[in-house]
Parts: C-alpha cells; sequence; structure tokens
C-alpha cells in the first residue's frame, strides 16, 4: 500500500490490461503487462482479497434485464432510522446503489425502472419506508460519461507519485 491506496503502479498496469480484456488468462496478462504469470496471479489474487475488484454485476446493463429507466432519488431520513432504512432498501429489488450524502440530502438512491408508472411505484415503496421523510426523484434522460477508472489508473501507471 501506497500512502491511502491500495493500488501500485504495478497493479495498475494489470487492472488495465484487464479492463481491456476482462476475459484474459493470466499468462495473456503477463505478456501484456510485461510481467509474470505468478506476479500477475499473486497481484489478481491480493486486489480480489483486499476488496479492490468488484463484483461481475457491475458489467451488467440493466436495460438488458427489461429496466431501461434509471432514476436518483434524493432521500431525507429521520437519522436514528438509517440502518432500517437501508435494510428496508435492500428488499427492493430496483434499487441498485444507495449512497449516504452530507448536505440537504441523506440518501441517493440509484433505481432502474421498466417505464414511467413502474417508476412511479418504486418511488412510492421507497417513500412508504418508515423512516423516509421526503424523495425527490430525478429521472436520467441521457448519460455523458459511463462509469470509468481508466483515466485513473492511466495516470497512476504514467505518474505512480501523483496517482
Amino acid at each position: 500500500m501506497i500512502g491511502d491506496r491500495m493500488v501500485d503502479p504495478i497493479d495498475a498496469r494489470i487492472l488495465l490490461a484487464l479492463n481491456t480484456d476482462p476475459r484474459a488468462t493470466t499468462v495473456a496478462l503477463a505478456s501484456v503487462t510485461q510481467l509474470s504469470r505468478n506476479t500477475v496471479q499473486a497481484r489478481i489474487a491480493k486486489l480480489e482479497q483486499l476488496g479492490v475488484l468488484r463484483s461481475f454485476e457491475r458489467r451488467i446493463e440493466p436495460a438488458a434485464l427489461g429496466f431501461p429507466m434509471t432514476a436518483f432519488i434524493l432521500t431525507r431520513v429521520t437519522q436514528r432510522r438509517l440502518a432500517d432504512i437501508g435494510e428496508a432498501l435492500e428488499g427492493i429489488s430496483e434499487v441498485v446503489e444507495v449512497h449516504g450524502l452530507g448536505g440537504v440530502t441523506d440518501l441517493l438512491i440509484h433505481v432502474v425502472a421498466r417505464e414511467a408508472d413502474d417508476l412511479y411505484h418504486v418511488a412510492g415503496r421507497i417513500l412508504d419506508i418508515d423512516g423516509v421523510e421526503q424523495t425527490t426523484t430525478a429521472v436520467v434522460m441521457r448519460k455523458f460519461v459511463d462509469y470509468r477508472l481508466t483515466p485513473l489508473l492511466s495516470s497512476l501507471v504514467r505518474d505512480p507519485a501523483r496517482g
């Protein structure tokens, strides 16, 4: 670990190669990164153990599952109920991610829906959770920048001190 980073420039090279070809074998990754197969294998195992590599489900497009609509629900809650609210949100399958925020809103809830009426019902289920005080729904009309880490990995490989 470097400072508060778990990923060093060698790990970043491996992660860039995996990002380019997620199905690459250890031998192929070793060739691309110019590292030994044992080094690549050990580094990947370490990254998995540290939780650096996330689950495969982050790569699945919700629209392919019949949920083409995406929205973010800004939610104000009773603070002492946060644990119960989090548990209730886990029970709603259309909730794909929840972030706790500082500021005027307590939670940012990322949801998917089949269509507008479905989104209305999902938002209603969230508002019905005991401790949820207010919600504001923002429908995603267009995504301008997809989730990405390649620029960060590339900068770490180029300039290890800066990354």
